[in-house]
């Protein structure tokens, strides 16, 4: 039994992680499918029907690109950092739960890789190690422009990672459980027979403030300071090059789904939706929730098309004076009402 406990956990692992890999591969066409069009464009089209090769032709030119080494660049840092911006955004998949448990091979099976008690927190402790990779790879640079872009992107990721986490305590007081299996549990049923009992209801605000600084730790527009073109050249990654690059690339676009799979989680029922006729609820659930990550990545590109990037005071000026004491204010409401009541 042990041997094919080992070899169900090995596919999930392999399911997972080929499912998490091709959907931020196609997530940079779908990205650049939906900004072309907001702007009147047309977006790839030549890779293949309607463009859709065009993600295994950028991974193959950046596979094939020679590496970039400065010469008084720190190596062994230099190498390091891209590594550390890349694994941590993998790991935090572990925990994710993409639907309820069914019963197979006499045994039940979770959809999920693993399942901890400490969940959440486990994710909060992976996103933020990523920090570490974007200031070595500033630093490791040896470029003016690099360490400015590291320390800019730093002090941004930190400290929108206090409200990130803030914002989230609403809904697990609510929950009772730092477990994303428990918390999506917790939303089982609905009001008055039709509203949903998802958190993102009576946590509009901790949604809210959860949505911006999820924005804003993955340096997305408008929040992509890091990278800004007229100050910084590139920022964090202007040293950088083929794959290299491209792991600092693949990071932020696994974050972006590791966000939104949160997001998803934990305001808005996770895998929870209305029946699928035909379909068992081992299928169905994924459904729902690939459904709901869809829109917070519609959500994502949308805003880019839309949005004019932020001056840096400003956007430290609306984490610490507004998004803080806004996210505090949250929990203290939070726990009187669940004391009260």
């Amino acid at each position: 039994m042990e041997v094919l406990d080992a070899a169900i956990m090995l596919a999930k692992i392999l399911v997972v992680f080929v499912v998490v890999l091709t959907t931020m591969a196609y997530l940079t066409y779908f990205e650049r499918k939906v900004l072309a069009r907001m702007q009147s464009r047309l977006g790839p089209n030549r890779t293949g029907p309607y463009g859709l090769l065009q993600p295994l032709a950028d991974g193959l030119k950046l596979l094939t690109k020679e590496p970039n080494l400065p010469a008084s660049a720190d190596k062994f840092v230099f190498f390091l950092a891209p590594v550390l911006v890349l694994v941590p955004a993998l790991m935090v998949w572990a925990v994710i739960p993409f639907g309820p448990a069914f019963t197979a091979f006499g045994r039940q099976i979770a959809l999920s890789i693993t399942d901890i008690n400490v969940g959440l927190l486990y994710v909060l402790a992976m996103s933020s190690l990523g920090v570490y990779g974007i200031v070595m790879a500033g630093w490791s640079s040896n470029n003016k422009y690099a360490a400015l872009g590291g320390l800019r992107s730093s002090a941004q990721l930190i400290s929108y990672e206090a409200t990130l986490g803030i914002s989230l305590v609403g809904a697990l007081l609510m929950a009772g459980s730092l477990n994303l299996r428990d918390i999506v549990e917790a939303q089982q049923g609905t009001i008055l027979g039709f509203i949903p009992k998802w958190f993102i209801l009576p946590q509009i605000l901790g949604f809210t403030l959860y949505l911006t600084s999820a924005i804003a730790e993955t340096n997305r527009a408008p929040f992509d300071l890091p990278e800004a073109e007229t100050e910084l050249v590139a920022g964090f990654h202007t040293e950088y090059s083929g794959f290299q690059f491209a792991m600092f690339f693949l990071g932020e676009y696994i974050n972006m789904l590791a966000v939104s799979a949160i997001a998803s989680t934990v305001f808005l029922g996770g895998w929870l939706g209305p029946n699928i006729p035909f379909l068992p609820a081992a299928i169905e659930g994924p459904i729902w929730f690939a459904v709901k990550m869809a829109i917070f990545i519609f959500f994502y590109v949308w805003l880019r098309a839309t949005l004019p990037r932020f001056k840096y005071d400003q956007l430290m000026r609306l984490c610490w004076k507004v998004m803080l004491p806004l996210a505090l204010a949250n929990i203290l409401i939070t726990a009187a009402i669940k004391l009260a009541f």
